[in-house]
Parts: C-alpha cells; structure tokens; sequence
C-alpha cells in the first residue's frame, strides 16, 4: 500500500518526496501521463528500477484465447488484451561509465511532482556514483492535449563538483520483459513479445520503428527525435534494431555546466492503414512538434488545460485532502478522455494493464456523467466509439436470441471479452447505461444533431434489446429475468430493480425521440406500433417492493435471503469473491457494490423520500463495498438522505481511492471511475444536483467539516457557477459573450432562473437530524474524515 506520507497534500500538485522502491508500480499509475489516445506509466527516466513498465495506445491490443474448463454456447471465443506498446520514455545516463541507477551509490535527493496545472511530471534528483561521482538531474515529461499524437520530455544533466564524461542512452524499446500477466500458459505465450519488426529507419539523432501484432493485425509506429543542447564537442548517433532504436549522446561536463536533450515522441496506429501510411503519419506528428518546439509544447499545455479548469474546478473548503483528491480524479478522468477520439475510456484509462485494458459499463455511469458537464466534447466521441460497434452489439444480441443491440460486458474493440457469463452474458445493463449517457449529452449540450445521426439509433437499439429481453405476465405486467445488475454478489436474477428504472427510461426516452427524428427513425424501421409496445412496457414495468419491510429488493426476493454472518467474516476474507465460492454470495444478503443505492441515485424521481431512507438503511447494513465503484454512489446518495457526515467519509475512500491505494491494486492502474466518483460526490452528493429532467435541480448541503464547496458546469454552452455555504448558496451565470443568457434551475424543488446580471442567494433548509446513524457491516465501515482544516490556503487556491 501507498504509504501516506509519500503525497504531502498540496492544492495542485501531487509530491513525492522520497523514493520507495517498495511501492514503484503504484506510484507509476499515480504518475501516469497521458491523453485520452497516448498513455504512458510514471516510470523513471532511466527504465529501470520499475514496477510495471508500460506505454499504450487507446484500442491497441492483441486476441488472445479464454480458458474455458467447458464451454458453452454463446461464449465468446477470444479476448483482447491491451499491449504495452513501443516504449519511448527510457534515458539512461551513464556518468564516468557508472549506469545512473537509484538503488546503487547514494541518492541524496529525489522528487517527483505531478502538476495538475501545468499537465506535466517533473523529477529532480542528485545522485552520487559509487565512484564519488555527484550529477543533479532534472526530467519534465508531458503527454500533450493539443498535439494528439506527441509526448516529450526534457532530460537536464548538471556536473556538481568536478569534471564529468557523460553518456545519454535515449531509446526506443519494443516487446519489453514484462512481469507475468496470466497463470494461463495459452494466454502468457500470445503476450510474450506480441510485436513483430516491419521497418526501422534512423538518422542522426532520429529513429522510428513500425511493428505488427502478431494476432490481431494492427499496426503502430513510433519515432523519436532530440534537440541537444551542451558543450561544444558532443557526439551524437544513432542505431536500430529489431526491437529497439537508441541515439547516443556522449560529452564531457565541466562543474556547473549542462546538456540538455529534448526528447519527442511521435505515435500511430491502425488497423487498416499501410505501412508507408503509418510511417508518413507518425513524421508528420514529429514535424508539427519540432515546428512547436519544448517551449511551444509545455505552453499549449497550460492554456488547454486552463480552459479545462476554468470550466471543471471543484473548489473545497475544510478539507484540504479532499481538495487535492478532486483535482487529481479529474485530471485523470480529462486524461482518459481528452483525446479518445472515437475510441473508448477504459477503466483503468491508460495507465495500467489492469482489467486487460477493457472498457465496463462504468465509463457511460461514472466518467461520461462527469465530462458531460466539464468536457462535453469528449462525450460526444465516446458515444461515436459505442455507435461504431453497433453492428457488433447487434449480431451479439442475434446470438442471444434477441433483437435490437447487446453491447459488451468487457471489451476493446467492440466485441465481448468476458469468459464470466453471469456478468459477460447477463449484464445487460450496460445497454441501459449507453442510452442514459446519450439522454443526459443531449440534455445537458442541446446536440440535436447528435441526437440525430447518432443517439436515435443508439436509444432505438437498446429499447429495443429490452423489448424483447422482458416479457409481459398473465397480469400485464413488465418483467427482465434472468440478468445481473450492478451488484456482481447478486447474479443472474429476476426484476433487478435498477435494470429494470434503467430500461423504462430507455424506451421512453426513446420512444420519444423517435418522435422528435419521425424520418430519421422510419429509415430504421421505427413505427408507431413498435414505440407504442415500448411505452406499454415501461408503463407496466415491474418494481418489487417488500411491503413488510417496506425497502425495494434489489431483486426479486433478495429480502428473504439468508442473511450473510458478517461478525465471523474475517477481515482477511475480503474481497468476499476471493475467498468464497459465488454459489454462495448468489444466495445471500450481501452486496459487493450499492445496485438499489445506484438506482436511488440515477432514477432518483423512482422513490420517495421515505423510500429512499428506509433502503439506504436497509442496504448499508449489507454492502461491503468489495468494488471500488461503491463509495461514491453511497456518498451521493447518504447525503441525500440526510446522513451528511458519513457521506463526507464515503466520499474520502472514493477520493483517496488511489492517492492511498486503497483496494491494494493501484499497481495496475487507476481507479477512473472511482476518481470520477469524488465529483460525484461533491457535486451530485454535497451539491445535490439532479439531471432527471430536462433541466438541473439543486438540493445543496455541507457537512460539518467542509465550510464551502463551489464548482461549475457547463449547460447547454452556458456556465453556472454553484457556491454552497452552510446556510445558503449562489447560483451565477458568467457571460461568456452572451449577457442576456438565463438558465432556468430548481433550488430544492423551488423553480429559479439565473441569469448573468445578478446571482441568486437562496438559503438552504434546515435538516431535522437523524435519531439513528445506520450500520455497516462489521469491520465495513469508512475511514472518518478528520476534523476540519482551518488552515489558510495559499494564494494559488484561489
């Protein structure tokens, strides 16, 4: 686990302060840099030591088998697995022949800061040989948001206190030894080296090498090209071979002087486009960046990502640690997305091999909710991505028997990749999750044309794969059986409660957008008959309720389970499905993830305020959050309901998710969608913003250890600034060049409109505290929150 320490808490930065070679792979995800199509791991110049080495381009991966101990049909046949691809990042400095390597000699310095600002990884260090031999360097990396294609760093070396022959090995390195991914040995042989040499090319101080995966067929090229910088008699050239190119810098260092490589890194890739393509593509890049130049790079960085801020900022009075989290959670998510580009946001973005590389239903649930309203852009190509598999989700769905769309549990390309059928087969809610990320696009941007040309089709699709996937009973009514919600302890199912919110408001959001696109909707073979069936449907849809208890089972008859014995549960058991067989979880009382919770949050106008407390308390006591998706959702949701206190503690473990590795597998890479979840739970928990409805409701309050919040959203291209106080809050529009703009809000159900010449003060009611704190289960409770931060803030918070 992440040592605390590591991470002093800073408004903008994330430090490191020290080195722990006991905790590289973590601290390689934390650093990670990327784009939304280049992502690249924080590992240390030199390449080694490392945790996990890994570079990767959004989609690029190599089929690979699934094991199955016996197979049935309907199984898809192969999986895809994200390939670390050419490796870009290694500068080896060699000082009088010694390797610069951190666990020889004495490293008497060491820091790293990830600026959140700036977009860029610095690294200071000084280093003194076994030798004798002392040497300062200074590494700034970035990933760059304007030029899609580029990464760069900027590798300074200072002699200190004599003379010094130095030597700058800067690589190129495909088919890297990689720490073993699988126990399978089919899958380990498929991984093993899965790039194969198809050109090199070199000059003087460039190379570029092009390789092709072996299974898969795609190909990608990278290149590199320096700017040197140092005393008058350096050396420079250049080599390739197979699987790795290096251009050699060789000079001699006076005390106090310098060299200076700027490094730039070029990527492309493609699954249909030549060799000659690829390799004009990746110089072209090569070309825009030295055309820019390091200061032009590192400039552009700061400017896209002041836009982005100006528009995303969550501000947080009270807890400083929150406040760094936010910012960190968000610019990751902007990571992830940023420059995707009719590709997908993977769990793990592109910082890690974690989960294959896959994309999950989390991306349309947690990340797109956030950059909808922070980077609506980003949005648009997500859902693109999804529309560009539709051929695929529809044949799997004919598979299935079905009609309309099934997309993928897990997948790259498009394709489904779980060989787990309870979720892989059975999860349809993910099809549920798309046309909700359409809906709210298009709520919050007024993109008709989007809705138009490509969520009509996605909405038509999906309504329609849940048409066909429930049936009507002797009474009329409307029931999903056999599938598997959210909560993954809770498989393969009748009348999952959230599925089921989630599919009613998918045929009538698209039913009535065939209304709106009648022509559009007639080339896809929409009638009225057709939206009249899915209307009958969602109007009959079956909720189960417990009227006993008076709390929605999350599935039919999920309250007369046995109840789970979480008192003789060790601590050591969980996660529960590493320790249990599923036979067991399917048929009891415990939920890894909050299903009814989520379904309170998103189909929120589904339940009363009355239901909405009893099933809070209800499924508090029988969620043991085994999946980092559940923290955020029980904060948003505990502190609608009143619980403000406990939901600032849900909110912290969401936050901190990574920052403290909290699940113990930040090794592998970032949580996105739990860092998507700490602005979740700031805004829709703290800030209670609702999206259910064609316009934004407002039901703000604070906990007592946070004396401020104050964030922004874009709405339909206007900002709304929201700035929540103990007792009351502002609403304020900016003008952005239109200042008769308006937005017409609900602040606690009270109809208002902001407009720019004047923000609205409206006071927050009074909450009747609750007589009773709800339980967890035993040993399950959240971290507290410590006591409020009254500390002055630096100047730059504000």
């Amino acid at each position: 686990m992440i040592r605390e320490r590591a991470y002093p808490v800073e408004a903008w930065h994330v430090r490191e302060t020290r080195l722990d070679v006991d905790v590289l792979a973590q601290a390689e995800s934390v650093f990670a840099l990327g784009n939304g199509h280049i992502g690249m791991r924080g590992n240390l110049d030199e390449g080694e030591p490392h945790g996990l080495p890994g570079t990767y381009l959004n989609s690029f991966y190599e089929l690979r088998p699934l094991p199955y101990a016996e197979a049935g049909y309907g199984f898809p046949e192969s999986g895809q697995t994200v390939v670390n691809v050419t490796n870009g990042k290694p500068i080896r400095l060699l000082v009088d022949d010694e390797p610069f390597d951190v666990r020889y000699g004495d490293l008497e310095a060491h820091t790293r800061i990830l600026d959140l600002r700036a977009g860029t990884l610095d690294r200071v260090v000084q280093w003194r040989s076994p030798a004798g031999r002392a040497v300062k360097v200074h590494s700034t990396r970035l990933v760059s948001f304007t030029q899609r294609s580029i990464a760069a760093i900027r590798y300074e070396v200072e002699a200190v206190d004599e003379p010094l022959r130095l030597i700058v090995q800067s690589e190129l390195v495909a088919n890297e030894e990689l720490p073993g991914q699988s126990r399978d040995p089919r899958v380990a042989a498929v991984l093993e080296r899965p790039l194969q040499i198809e050109e090199r090319l070199t000059d003087k101080d460039r190379a570029q090498l092009i390789h092709r995966t072996k299974r898969s067929g795609l190909r990608v090229g990278a290149a590199m090209a320096h700017e040197i910088s140092g005393p008058p008699r350096t050396n420079i050239n250049t080599e390739a071979h197979d699987d790795w190119a290096r251009t050699t810098i060789a000079c001699v260092l006076k005390p106090g002087e310098k060299l200076v490589v700027v490094k730039l890194l070029a990527y492309g890739w493609s699954s249909r486009r030549s060799l000659p393509a690829i390799r004009d593509q990746v110089s072209a890049a090569l070309a825009a960046a030295e055309f820019s130049g390091w200061d032009g790079l590192v400039r552009e960085q700061r400017e896209y990502l002041d836009t982005f801020w100006d528009a995303a900022d969550v501000r947080v009075e009270g807890d400083s640690e929150v406040q760094q989290a936010v910012r960190f959670g968000l610019f990751h998510v902007l990571q992830a997305g940023a420059r995707a580009e009719l590709r997908p946001i993977a769990a793990k973005g592109l910082t890690g091999p974690g989960y294959d590389g896959h994309v999950f239903w989390d991306t349309e649930m947690f990340a797109l909710p956030v950059l909808t309203y922070t980077q609506p852009v980003a949005v648009a190509h997500a859902l693109r991505w999804r529309h560009a598999t539709l051929e695929m989700a529809r044949d799997r769905a004919k598979q299935l028997g079905l009609r309309g769309a099934a997309f993928p549990w897990r997948t790259i390309r498009g394709q489904e990749c779980s060989g787990y059928w309870p979720a892989g087969t059975a999860g349809f809610h993910v099809n549920a999750g798309i046309a909700d990320a359409v809906r709210r696009y298009v709520q919050a941007t007024g993109d008709d044309d989007f809705e138009r040309e490509i969520g009509l089709e996605l909405l038509v699709e999906t309504a329609r794969l849940w048409h066909s996937l429930g049936h009507h009973d002797r009474h009329g009514k409307f029931h999903i059986d056999g599938v598997t919600g959210p909560d993954e302890y809770t498989a393969v199912k009748n009348d999952n409660v959230y599925t089921n919110l989630m599919a009613q408001r998918n045929m009538l959001v698209a039913a009535d957008c065939v209304n709106r696109h009648s022509e559009r909707a007639w080339r896809l073979g929409v009638d009225d008959e057709e939206t009249a069936a899915w209307r009958d449907a969602a109007a009959n849809m079956h909720i189960p309720y417990d009227d006993e208890l008076g709390v929605h089972p999350q599935v039919e008859g999920f309250t007369r389970y046995q109840e789970w014995d979480f008192d003789n549960t060790p601590p050591e058991d969980y996660p529960l499905l590493l320790n249990y067989p599923y036979f067991d979880l399917y048929r009891r009382q415990v939920v890894k993830q909050s299903d009814l919770v989520l379904a309170m949050h998103w189909c929120g106008d589904a339940f009363t305020d009355e239901q909405k407390l009893r099933n809070f308390d209800y499924y508090e006591r029988r969620t043991v959050r085994d999946s980092s998706l559940s923290a955020c959702t029980q904060a948003v949701v505990a502190a609608e309901v009143g619980y403000l206190e406990l939901a600032h503690d849900y909110l912290g473990e969401a936050a901190l998710m990574d920052l403290h590795d909290i699940h113990n597998n930040t090794r592998e890479g970032l949580h996105i969608a739990a860092l998507a979840g700490a602005w979740l739970g700031l805004v829709a928990g703290f800030g209670g913003m609702r999206d259910h409805e064609d316009h934004l409701t407002f039901a703000p309050r604070l906990p007592a250890r946070i004396s401020r919040l104050e964030f922004a959203l874009m709405w339909r291209g206007k900002r709304l600034r929201v700035d929540v106080r103990q007792h009351e809050v502002s609403y304020s529009l900016r003008d952005d060049g239109d200042a008769d703009a308006s937005i017409d809000l609900s602040h606690f159900g009270e109809p208002i409109t902001v407009t720019c010449e004047k923000e609205m003060r409206m006071p927050i009611p009074r909450l009747e505290p609750h007589r009773r704190q709800p339980r967890q289960p035993a040993g399950r409770a959240p971290a507290r929150r410590p006591a409020p931060d009254t500390r002055r803030r630096p100047s730059e918070d504000r």
